[in-house]
């Protein structure tokens, strides 16, 4: 019988995450009120975190099913088909508020929770890209109220310092982290994303993606099967590190950090490195009936999701649970997020080979339990039995939330201080560009990295728009990772279709075509109506975006209520999107290539300073609301410049995003080591004159569908008559010129535009 102690108050469920309604709910389908580890584990199973209590209504409307795929949501990682019996495994996944809490662990374990998703369905790591997102580095926005007088300025000059001073710890952190979880574990870092705004101020986002090869007939799911199989845990010890980690963190606002730091998990990626081969092993040896990852909830989320899917029962021994800790208690086991650990179903003949060849890999291997055909997760000390539940409660009986969500009617967040006078030049403009944090040189974050272990690494960061791997059949494998909240904040819906676009273009820069998407939806508080609007439309634009692109989504991660004491971040959806090219020898870069060859213009590029780097500069509010988009020409943009890369035409592709299309043009050069001169007169025309805003538009506005590429004229011109292409000049020298109609607008070298480019290096002195 379950132990004989008083049972749990509403008030601990409370203090637990849940609602009142959710604790009468659960004391309904469970016949009685929970004991103390029976609520445990229900409040984390019923947690946003696990349950997507609301977000699950939306997701069920995005696509995942095409052509390409192998495996999709539901399972640790989805999975596309790259031909030749091969199929990329891939998922990208959050760990922003125990990032928040501790930069450097929570980050780090990150990596290794993305990379368990990986190698838990059977596909070798062989890449990790990150998305990030903080506070501002080098300017803070004012407070209201905290500047009154001589003494106000100087208390708000020290919040200044003190919020630049949090954003710095922060990104040192989180950089450091997973440098050093994916150097150690030798799995390239290939790509990535930062982006610095004040509304990440409290609240960063560390998002990773991780990506691995694998045989598409030898794919592992997580079912658990069979009536008296053995269940096996294996690899770290269970220690109190984690314990209500990212289920508990991930599922609350962020408020005072004080007392959340022992809630972040640990990470050994040393450890990480022999559990990936153990695991490798035991699957190619068809040891495993199945396989899951120990992530968020820990022992809780992974044996009752395992019987859920798998229609049966599972009973668990805490008893034989190896420990890090003396004197843990049940509950403590059972809800502990402590990294590096996996769960396996094996047949009772299989045992001790399994066991043999954890003792190979030195990684601790223990039988903990078996699979039934009750229907129940039952948790038991040797004889005594200490919980009994239901699994349809435990995994699917949380209600989901239907969301109400409004439009709201006056700004959601504050309009940034400028720092850039409105009359400035565009020469002084382009420089301010290159040296904003959202554009300057990432280089500083990606030295941190290790993007070529493994020698699959063909682009590596800054060498295009994608990275871009080797494959065994001489193709290659391409992904990017994208996402502009400042964008989707002005307009939830075409800032959300614009970002999958970005990714799709990322690749055609490089010659691939998207094969599937992963996402993870970064949002503030849901219950709240114009968080619920923001989420709603977003997932909404997702959708139509991909179901256009024919790249269904075949998994992902909801991370809600990244919300801090000054309100939400920006809606931010982060899209990782996977393509392959036929020839890895033909994959495209952003650099210049070549003197005298032509540069033009690509694609259906209508720039708008609307939500743009250049208005942030300028201290302008967010727009309501974002130009059209026609998906089908910016498609179709996409397949013209894919075309071209592949066939050779091509020899240089960059789209045009951040910063419009003079920024742009400065990363190619830099890129390429080569200057470009421009000439202006056939994009403005000799009506619109050099007058400032169309100038400044054609220059530093931002759009969907514009491709800055260069190569022979004539083959740039051929690439296809449906597809808007002008040449606007050529490629040569050492500086940067933009002329328009013999006056010159921009003229730099390529040490001024590196020297401006290179502003984050300021970061990490």
């Amino acid at each position: 019988m379950p132990e004989t102690v008083p049972a749990p108050t509403v008030d601990d469920a409370l203090a637990l995450g849940l609602t009142a309604a959710e604790y009468e709910l659960i004391c309904s389908q469970h016949g009685a009120a929970p004991n103390r580890l029976e609520l445990a584990m229900f409040s984390l199973l019923w947690s946003e975190h696990c349950a997507y209590k609301h977000s699950r209504k939306l997701l069920r409307t995005l696509p995942t099913e095409g052509p390409h795929v192998v495996m999709g949501p539901g399972e640790n990682a989805g999975a596309v088909d790259l031909g030749g019996g091969l199929a990329c495994a891939f998922k990208v996944e959050s760990h922003n508020h125990p990032s928040s809490v501790e930069p450097f662990q929570g980050a780090a374990t990150g990596v290794g929770g993305i990379l368990r998703d990986i190698f838990a369905v059977g596909a070798r790591p062989i890449a990790v890209l990150d998305s990030l997102r903080f506070g501002e580095p080098f300017t803070a926005p004012a407070v209201a109220g905290e500047a009154d007088g001589a003494a106000g300025e100087e208390l708000a000059r020290q919040a200044h310092t003190a919020r630049q001073a949090r954003t710095r710890y922060l990104l040192e952190g989180a950089v450091s982290g997973i440098g050093h979880y994916g150097n150690s574990i030798g799995v390239p870092t290939v790509g990535g994303e930062v982006y610095f705004e004040a509304p990440y101020e409290q609240n960063c986002l560390v998002n990773a993606m991780a990506l691995g090869l694998a045989s598409a007939e030898k794919l592992v799911r997580s079912a658990a099967a069979g009536p008296g199989n053995l269940l096996v845990l294996f690899g770290a010890a269970t220690g109190r590190d984690g314990i209500g980690g990212a289920s508990v963190l991930a599922s609350a606002e962020l408020g005072a950090d004080e007392g959340k730091r022992p809630t972040v998990q640990v990470g050994d990626p040393f450890e990480e490195k022999k559990l990936l081969e153990c695991s490798l092993e035991l699957l190619e040896r068809g040891l495993l009936v199945s396989l899951q990852d120990l992530g968020a909830a820990g022992l809780t989320s992974s044996a009752a999701e395992m019987a859920a899917k798998g229609g049966v029962g599972i009973d668990i021994d805490v008893a034989q649970v190896p420990l890090r800790e003396p004197g843990m208690e049940a509950f403590e086991v059972m809800v502990s997020e402590s990294q590096e650990r996996m769960l396996c179903v094996v047949a009772p003949g299989a045992l001790e080979e399994v066991l043999e060849c954890c003792a190979k890999w030195e990684v601790n291997g223990d039988a903990i339990g078996s699979v039934s055909d009750h229907g129940r997760v039952r948790v038991f000390s040797g004889d005594l039995l200490l919980g009994d539940m239901a699994v349809e409660a435990l995994v699917d009986g949380c209600p989901l939330y239907d969301l109400a969500p409004e439009k709201p009617a006056t700004p959601t967040y504050p309009t940034p201080p400028p720092t850039l006078a409105a009359g400035a030049s565009p020469q002084d403009t382009l420089l301010a560009l290159l040296a904003s944090p959202n554009i300057a040189s990432r280089r500083p974050l990606f030295e941190r990295y290790d993007p070529i272990v493994q020698s699959r690494t063909v682009r590596r960061p800054e060498q295009a728009d994608a990275a871009v791997l080797r494959l065994p059949d001489g193709g290659a494998l391409a992904v990017s990772i994208d996402g502009n909240g400042r964008r989707v904040a002005a307009d939830p819906y075409r800032g959300t279709v614009a970002a999958v676009l970005e990714c799709a273009s990322n690749l055609a820069c490089v010659g691939a075509e998207p094969l599937g998407t992963t996402n993870n939806l970064n949002f503030g508080n849901p219950e709240k109506a114009h968080i619920a609007w923001q989420l709603s439309e977003s997932v909404r634009g997702l959708g139509d975006a991909c179901r256009a692109l024919g790249a269904p989504v075949v998994g992902g991660n909801v991370s809600l209520y990244n919300e801090g004491l000054r309100g939400p971040i920006y809606p931010t959806p982060v899209i990782g999107m996977v393509g392959r090219l036929p020839d890895a020898r033909r994959a495209g870069q952003m650099g210049f290539v070549g003197a005298s060859a032509a540069i033009a213009l690509l694609g259906p590029f209508a720039p708008s300073p609307g939500a743009s780097e250049l208005a942030k500069l300028h201290g302008e509010p967010l727009p309501d609301g974002l130009g059209e988009i026609d998906i089908d020409a910016v498609r179709a943009a996409q397949a013209a410049v894919r075309a071209g890369v592949r066939a050779g035409a091509v020899m240089s592709a960059h789209d045009i995003a951040e910063g419009g299309l003079a920024v742009a043009l400065a990363e190619c050069c830099l890129a390429g080591k080569l200057g470009a001169e421009i000439v202006l007169d056939e994009l403005l025309g000799p009506a619109a004159g050099a007058e400032a805003p169309a100038l400044a538009a054609m220059l530093f506005g931002e759009g969907t569908g514009g491709f800055l590429i260069s190569g022979e004229e004539q083959a740039l011109r051929g690439l296809d008559e449906g597809v808007s292409i002008r040449v606007i000049g050529s490629v040569g020298g050492d500086s940067l010129s933009i002329d328009l109609r013999g006056e010159s607008l921009v003229a730099l070298t390529l040490a001024q535009l590196a020297g401006a480019h290179a502003k984050l290096g300021e970061l990490f002195l």
